[in-house]
């Protein structure tokens, strides 16, 4: 009985050495030429998460238009540029805040949406003051405490006129002007710009499959309809920012 099954066991060690001689080089070789990898790694399904979105960019001369260098101090006494949004799918505004009109109801709406994103630390807002000799650092923050601006990626910032001037109305187009024949002494669109995390202004585009560029700010979602009787773009922009989100 003992003699047989050390016949047995010298079977199986031999089975053994058989298969490591013949088929353990083979396993080594594919994984040094990566044709079996591992894929558990967190990382790996993140990287594989970001898809570019149906949004257009905005191109000028063929070329996608990327926001114009900037930099303004905040409502904190911050130095801000266009590095401290790298990496941040944000909203841009131009505005002042002794505006009697559209501001109020354009900040309110991006409280609104500030308050949907509460929980991504990479969405953010920029709004420019385009009445920097009376909107300083600290009026301000005293305007973000009012309307509750939480965000520590929403910068209100103020400097230098021409520079702020030159920025709306050539860096993206959005119009802006002193006319001390309007209430409040400036007009400007009321629109707002969308910007993915590369810092390209992006947009959906329209039923004819052209980018729509901005979006109107005044009107909530609430009241479905500006005073001209447009579609409100509040929804459209809070869709449109989760999709740069997943970018």
């Amino acid at each position: 009985m003992m003699k047989k099954n050390n016949y047995s066991y010298i079977g199986i060690a031999f089975t053994i050495l058989v298969f490591g001689i013949i088929f353990v080089p083979k396993i080594v070789d594919r994984i040094t030429n990566n044709d079996i990898t591992r894929n558990e790694s967190r990382s790996d399904f993140a990287n594989k998460n970001g898809v570019e979105s149906d949004l257009a960019f905005i191109k000028i001369n063929g070329e996608a238009k990327k926001v114009p260098l900037f930099s303004f101090t905040d409502q904190n006494g911050k130095l801000i540029t266009n590095k401290d949004y790298e990496g941040i799918v944000y909203v841009v505004e131009f505005f002042f805040t002794t505006c009697p009109t559209i501001c109020p109801r354009m900040n309110a709406n991006l409280i609104q949406i500030q308050n949907t994103f509460k929980d991504f630390d990479n969405f953010g807002v920029a709004s420019f003051t385009i009445n920097p000799a009376y909107d300083t650092q600290e009026v301000l923050k005293a305007y973000a405490e009012q309307y509750g601006v939480t965000n520590p990626n929403w910068h209100l910032m103020t400097g230098d006129k021409d520079a702020i001037y030159k920025l709306s109305n050539e860096g993206f187009n959005l119009y802006s002007a002193q006319a001390e024949e309007v209430a409040g002494g400036f007009e400007h669109s009321g629109n707002f710009a969308l910007i993915d995390k590369n810092g390209f202004i992006r947009s959906r585009k329209d039923q004819y499959g052209n980018p729509i560029i901005y979006y109107r700010g005044i009107a909530s979602e609430s009241e479905k309809m500006d005073d001209d009787g447009e579609v409100e773009q509040i929804s459209a922009l809070k869709e449109d920012i989760k999709k740069l989100l997943n970018e």
